[in-house]
């Protein structure tokens, strides 16, 4: 049976897009040990399923779907750059959540439970919003000059975007890294 590489996500709106790109293109001279999320792939991860039947695909739209339909359209800033598991020793760096956190944190409780229902596990670490800008390669931790800077960007205004839909991807892995592909789209609610 085939099975595709799964996640559920929030796609990036063009001015968070534009200040992620920058904000990757100022860090790159600091650090020569990052591998930085390439520009097609920058989005807000609700949920990674991992390696999914093909045949369980439908559901895992349909789940998405009740979820997001259920929410209203809300807005999220995009606020401040940080890193897992500290800015001292980063192993991932990413963009993080202002205005519209709690929200943004609802509608991935209802996406982790939708899919618990369906048998995938949920995460076993609670969820942080944020849009990951790179990841520090395996056994360095960057350097002082991009600690520095990170500590410098912790209230970076990283713009604004509604969030009004939830989008399932498929990922296949090349050596120039991910590809994306949509599988499925989810709209919220519209206010009334």
């Amino acid at each position: 049976m085939a099975k595709t590489r799964t996640f559920i996500s929030i796609v990036a709106n063009d001015e968070v897009y534009a200040n992620a790109l920058s904000t990757i293109k100022s860090l790159g001279p600091l650090a020569d040990n990052v591998r930085w999320t390439a520009p097609d792939n920058l989005h807000w991860t609700l949920q990674f399923l991992g390696e999914v039947d093909d045949i369980d695909i439908y559901a895992i739209c349909r789940a998405a779907s009740r979820v997001a339909s259920a929410l209203e359209v809300f807005q999220l800033s995009a606020l401040g750059v940080g890193a897992f598991p500290s800015v001292e020793k980063p192993r991932s760096i990413w963009l993080g959540a202002g205005e519209g956190n709690d929200a943004l944190c609802k509608l991935q409780d209802g996406i982790e439970e939708s899919m618990a229902k369906l048998g995938f596990r949920p995460e076993r670490q609670r969820f942080t919003p944020h849009l990951t800008l790179g990841r520090v390669q395996q056994g360095s931790h960057g350097g002082a000059a991009l600690s520095e800077r990170l500590a410098e960007l912790s209230e970076f205004d990283g713009g604004r975007m509604d969030v009004d839909e939830v989008v399932v991807y498929g990922s296949e892995l090349t050596r120039e890294g991910p590809t994306y592909h949509v599988l499925g789209r989810a709209p919220l609610s519209s206010k009334e």
